[in-house]
């Protein structure tokens, strides 16, 4: 648990005054998932995916998603070999542990769902042949607001595949001045010693598994799930796989509590990143809604 301690607080170092958001950014990697940042850019989106890949020790690729982006340059093309005369699979930056797809709406939805493979089955198939992505493999991206020029929503089985999503916002006054005594901290988000191995890493998402999750917990997430499709909010309700990665995002939130068992409040901690990307309001104020069916169903201890 120091070693989690103080990855948390070498993070916290390059993204100032955000502690719930790069504590929710590292439950979601020990939860095996995927994450989606999404806020205004200058914000300090890619300087947490920098830090958040230093300090787990992964290799990485960043790719810089543009409108005439195509699916090869992700996933990689094979190229003829005249000396063999065979083709070799020229491997795209895909072939990592953690791929950050920095602006990910501005590419095109047919070069998104390039992705879409990799991040549920942890493999790409590429000319009739499946071939593994290194493990872990993990995809943090981050997003402009859909109503900025040259963005493309993404569609709903790909925000699907990412556990979470978290916006920063704008700092605190405090942050803010220590910012801008410190000056532009992402050359120091690169230069961040690793505080976790890989090892360290397979070893606590192991971990998250084994938290224990009693009968009336696992009843009053099952309550949330079944409220969602029936509250008559969202044009659909919550899947099994949200309900599952929830329950995933909340053992990994006691794990860094400290704890080896869930509680109610770990399930609330992480329901609106989990959970306000997957439902589609009827009123069209998703947030509003999301706080709502949070509140209308009660914990039964």
């Amino acid at each position: 648990m120091q070693k989690l301690t103080d990855a948390l607080a070498r993070v916290g170092n390059v993204v100032l005054g955000k502690e719930e958001q790069v504590r929710l950014a590292v439950a979601c990697m020990l939860s095996s998932g995927h994450l989606l940042i999404e806020d205004l850019p200058g914000m300090g989106k890619t300087t947490l995916a920098h830090a958040l890949a230093r300090i787990f020790s992964l290799d990485y690729q960043r790719v810089q998603f543009t409108s005439d982006m195509l699916p090869a340059d992700i996933l990689g093309v094979s190229v003829f070999n005249a000396d063999t005369r065979e083709f070799v699979l020229r491997q795209g930056p895909v072939f990592t542990q953690l791929l950050l797809a920095d602006e990910i709406n501005r590419a095109t939805p047919k070069t998104q769902s390039a992705l879409l493979e990799a991040m549920e089955e942890r493999q790409v198939t590429l000319d009739g042949s499946t071939r593994p992505l290194p493990q872990p493999f993990f995809v943090i991206a981050t997003q402009n607001p859909v109503d900025q020029g040259g963005t493309f929503p993404l569609p709903e089985s790909q925000l699907d595949r990412f556990l979470m999503r978290i916006s920063l916002g704008y700092p605190a006054p405090d942050a803010e001045r220590a910012l801008l005594r410190a000056g532009d901290l992402r050359e120091r988000a690169l230069d961040l010693a690793p505080a976790l191995s890989v090892e360290d890493l397979h070893a606590l998402m192991a971990e998250v598994g084994e938290v224990h999750a009693s009968d009336d917990l696992l009843d009053y997430l099952q309550r949330l799930l079944e409220h969602s499709r029936s509250c008559g909010l969202f044009v659909a309700g919550l899947s099994p796989r949200a309900g599952l990665g929830m329950l995933r995002a909340a053992r990994a939130w006691a794990l860094l509590d400290g704890r080896r068992y869930v509680i109610p409040e770990d399930i609330q901690a992480v329901f609106k990143p989990v959970c306000a990307h997957r439902l589609q309001s009827v009123s069209g104020a998703a947030s509003g809604s999301v706080s709502r069916l949070l509140e209308a169903v009660p914990v039964v201890r």
